[in-house]
């Protein structure tokens, strides 16, 4: 072995460890949709887009209402606010309801369930009563409180049935009873059937879809079987479509999907044509707030079922993608509750106010873009009407006190109390610190012993 010139055997070269690979940079985008996904999982996440979504829907709605009901108000010789005033009353009112039912507690919803459920009963049977229900749009299913004031105790019936359809599940899966049929079918589908049999004695076929659309939601989160999921469908399917075949009515409407004709062979289907006439109008951000030209008489019910055509031609395809991605939101957030739950009622009560809530909003934006017939809903929060607006407005205090329930939400809502104005122990004037805002909840503070430092 050659050696060096000190005598000593020449050193060995150490052996070349492998670089550690570094991570690669991320871009902008990568960044963005990093931090992104970290604010999306975080606890509060449904929380705020259930309180912030909802909000402005609703004031959003009120600006709308305002808008496309102003002409409908003049042709009626009221003021143009009219409409506008009797919404914000409402929803003035449906804020005190959202605020009560976001406070109580879990246990007292549950209770009020029953009581929802016989008052809502009683008085859809009482629109049939002859002198005290009224007719409104060839519809019976109004009460009238006296003046311009008017009720439909259909649109509290929804309410009901998400209250009650989830203690009554939640009860059968706590006695674990939810594995045999009967039990999960029994007394949930007649009550609902007695629902929508006096919903459609008054012939409001769009209200009967939506408590439908309830009570499949509450079958699918009970877990029902598919062969028994698939059996009530086809039953709800047989009615409807017998009630459908012998309504004149309801085949114009069903005549008119995809309709670019007023008149498209038999059936009118003005309203459906002038609804497209006015979203195609607005172009990409609309013709200006205030400035449609098809709420002047061309479009009926541009204030209340067809609100949405109006906002496509005054904000454009700005404004209705807007609109559609904050129901989207408030859906979302309404999944979220009730899959990171483990209540049961929350559970049911989530799931029945998300689906009561998505499928209404997919029911109205569909007829007014003419993928679906003419169901006469209203667009959920937005459109105007008091009776619709009002349990809604529950329902999100519902949801919302659902998502202040998750011990997660609960401890992270307390990290955020803000405290004001506290006074430092000791010192006055320049010696005492100025007040500040503490975003974080202060420790309880531990009593020392005398002697302690």
């Amino acid at each position: 072995m050659p050696s060096s010139r000190t005598g000593r055997p020449p050193a060995q070269r150490a052996s070349r460890r492998p670089a550690a690979s570094r991570p690669t940079p991320e871009n902008a985008v990568q960044r963005l949709f990093r931090r992104a996904r970290k604010a999306w999982d975080r606890p509060l996440t449904a929380y705020y887009l259930i309180a912030g979504g909802s909000v402005l829907i609703i004031v959003l709605g009120l600006v709308m209402v305002y808008s496309a009901s102003q002409v409908t108000a003049l042709q009626m010789s009221l003021p143009g606010s009219y409409f506008f005033r009797k919404q914000l009353l409402a929803a003035v009112l449906g804020g005190v309801l959202l605020f009560a039912a976001s406070r109580m507690p879990v246990k007292l919803h549950r209770a009020l369930a029953y009581p929802i459920l016989a008052v809502a009963v009683f008085f859809m049977a009482l629109v049939q009563v002859p002198g005290i229900g009224m007719s409104v749009n060839g519809n019976q299913n109004w009460i009238s409180l006296g003046g311009s004031f008017q009720i439909q105790p259909s649109e509290f019936g929804k309410l009901a049935l998400v209250l009650w359809g989830a203690d009554l599940i939640a009860r059968k899966q706590e006695r674990k009873l939810l594995t045999q049929w009967k039990h999960m079918l029994v007394p949930l589908v007649p009550v609902t059937f007695l629902l929508l049999g006096l919903i459609m004695l008054g012939g409001d076929m769009g209200t009967a879809i939506i408590l439908t659309a309830i009570l499949f939601g509450l079958l699918w989160l009970a877990g029902a079987p598919t062969r028994l999921f698939a059996g009530v469908l086809t039953i709800a399917a047989l009615i409807g479509g017998v009630l459908i075949k012998t309504s004149p009515n309801r085949m114009a409407r069903l005549a008119c999907i995809g309709a670019t004709e007023p008149k498209a062979g038999v059936a009118d289907c003005w309203q459906a044509v002038h609804g497209i006439y006015a979203l195609a109008s607005g172009g990409f951000f609309g013709s200006g707030l205030g400035a449609s030209v098809e709420k002047w008489g061309q479009l009926p019910e541009a204030h209340t079922d067809f609100i949405f055509a109006v906002t496509g031609e005054e904000l454009g395809l700005a404004g209705t993608l807007s609109v559609l991605a904050l129901f989207a939101a408030l859906g979302y957030a309404g999944i979220r509750v009730a899959g990171r739950t483990e209540d049961p009622f929350v559970r049911y009560a989530a799931g029945g106010v998300t689906t009561w809530i998505t499928a209404q909003a997919v029911i109205n934006i569909g007829a007014v873009l003419g993928l679906l017939p003419i169901a006469g809903v209203p667009l959920p929060l937005f459109s105007y009407g008091g009776s619709a607006l009002l349990p809604t407005m529950f329902a999100i205090g519902l949801l919302i006190a659902f998502a202040r329930d998750e011990p997660a939400v609960r401890a992270a809502l307390a990290m955020r109390q803000p405290r004001f104005g506290r006074k430092r122990a000791g010192g006055s004037g320049a010696e005492r610190g100025p007040r500040r805002w503490n975003t974080m909840r202060r420790r309880a503070s531990v009593a020392r012993s005398s002697g302690e430092r």
